[in-house]
This record gives structure tokens, C-alpha cells and sequence, in this order.
């Protein structure tokens, strides 16, 4: 497929011809501050850094603690969170909001912008999130910085109404100008649906820690045999024990790079 995306040198620093995205997200204190096992992100993203992963999902006060750090380590791409949303766990009465700009992530060196398009919230704040969005693709197209777009409904159970749900927002943030969709696992069939109807890569958000190692690995081989450009996942991995969530990132590596199939 010819077309910015595959020309765009920040998106062939997130897409690899031989393997999925494989990112390792630390930045949920922005919105649930001291999370269970993310107390210290900085420490987590060191324990981590040396395994088989392509980067990490960052916010701007992480970023500022390891510059040095990342900077020896180039081949890790940094995703960086611009916006938040609280309360999660009353969205029909929360709000967001940008916090940090397209320009800042230029300055700081990152490879993506990633927001939010949560719509299970008020009609007004569908609109603002809607214009949000909007306005930061505008800016991050001057700088060529790619955007991620994350569609969701907030503090839900996982129905097959939320799901379909779910897609729906996802044809949102596609025809708002996303570059890249990152979405929970909607299974097999809505992940193959999502990537022949959409031209961009799409990539699977783990969630919150619940199963057993193995269920993560099932459903992570699953989104990539179904297409998937690759994996966010965080909670799944650095929540478990040391032995164990070693365990489970190699194994996701492993996927990565046998499962993967390129869509763009």
C-alpha cells in the first residue's frame, strides 16, 4: 500500500518489516497515580528495556527521566500519552483534556502521540474530544508525528454490545485522521473486520490484569494471526511476578515476530 504512512520516518521506527509493534506501556499514573506495581515506572521500564520489546507507551514527566537512558537505546521507540480523562470510573460525568502538545513531543524526540476517544460520556464531551482530536492531527500532520487513537468505553464490562461498541468508535477515530487505532481485543472476527476495513495498522491493548499467563498469550496470538500490527500491553506483563512476567514478554516477543504479517 503506497501512501504517507509508508514513507513516514517516525511510523518505520514504530513498524518493523520483520516483526510486530511490541510496546510496553507505563504511563497510567496520569490518570490512577500510584498503580499496584508501577509505583516506580522508571524501574519498570529498566527491568524491561532489555527484552525483545520495540519501545515503551510514556508521559511527558517520564520522558524527562530518561532521556539519557533512552538515548543510548535508539532502536527503542516512545509513545507519549498527550491527554487524560477522569473520573475512569464515572465517565458519564468526567472530562478530558490535552496535556501535553504536539510541539512538546517534537521537542522531546518521541515517534507518536497517543489519545483517548472514550464514548460512553456525555454528548457534549463527545464533541470536545471529537474537536480535541481534530486539532492535534492538524498540528501533528505539520510535524509528520504519527497519531494513535484509542477507542473505549470506560468502566464497562466487556459485553459483546460494548465490543461492537467499540468498533464503531474505531470507524470514528479512522475517518478523524488516526494514524493507528489501538483497541482491547474485540476477538478473531472483529479484528479481521477492523483491519480489511481500515488502511492503517491496527494494535491490541492488553487491559487490566485478569487470567492466567496463558489467556494473555491466546488472545495476543489471535490478534496478531487476525492481522494486528502488534501489542500494548502493560498491566498483563509488570503487574504479575518478576519470574513470570519475564516469562510472559518473551513469549509475546516470540509472537511478534512469527505471527506477524504487515497490512500497510
Amino acid at each position: 500500500m503506497a501512501s504517507r504512512l509508508s514513507t513516514n520516518y517516525r511510523m518505520n521506527r514504530l513498524f518493523r518489516d520483520d516483526r510486530g509493534m511490541l510496546i510496553l506501556p507505563v504511563d497510567h499514573g496520569v490518570v490512577w497515580g500510584r498503580v499496584p506495581a508501577l509505583e516506580a515506572p522508571v524501574k519498570v521500564m529498566k527491568t524491561f528495556m532489555d527484552e525483545d520489546i520495540t519501545g515503551f507507551m510514556v508521559t511527558t514527566g517520564i520522558v524527562r527521566s530518561t532521556e539519557t537512558m533512552l538515548a543510548r537505546r535508539p532502536e527503542l521507540s516512545r509513545i507519549l500519552a498527550i491527554d487524560a480523562f477522569w473520573p475512569t470510573g464515572a465517565p458519564e460525568t468526567g472530562t478530558g483534556t490535552i496535556i501535553a502538545q504536539v510541539e512538546d513531543a517534537v521537542r522531546l524526540g518521541v515517534d507518536c502521540v497517543k489519545l483517548l476517544l472514550p464514548w460512553n460520556v456525555s454528548d457534549k464531551e463527545k464533541i470536545l474530544y471529537c474537536e480535541r482530536i481534530g486539532r492535534v492531527i492538524s498540528e501533528a500532520n505539520k510535524w509528520e508525528i504519527p497519531v494513535m487513537v484509542e477507542p473505549v468505553l470506560l468502566a464497562v464490562p466487556r459485553s459483546p454490545e460494548v465490543v461492537e461498541q467499540e468498533l464503531e468508535v474505531a470507524r470514528v477515530a479512522y475517518d478523524l485522521g488516526a494514524d493507528i487505532i489501538k483497541i482491547t481485543f474485540p476477538g478473531t472476527k472483529a479484528t479481521e473486520k477492523l483491519v480489511s476495513e481500515l488502511d492503517i495498522p491496527i494494535l491490541i491493548a492488553g487491559g487490566a490484569l485478569s487470567g492466567d499467563a496463558d489467556s494473555t498469550i491466546r488472545d495476543a496470538e489471535e490478534a496478531m494471526a487476525a492481522g494486528a500490527q502488534g501489542l500494548v500491553i502493560g498491566r498483563k506483563v509488570w503487574q504479575r511476578p518478576a519470574p513470570e512476567a519475564k516469562s510472559v514478554i518473551s513469549r509475546l516477543a516470540k509472537l511478534c515476530r512469527e505471527k506477524y504479517t504487515r497490512h500497510w
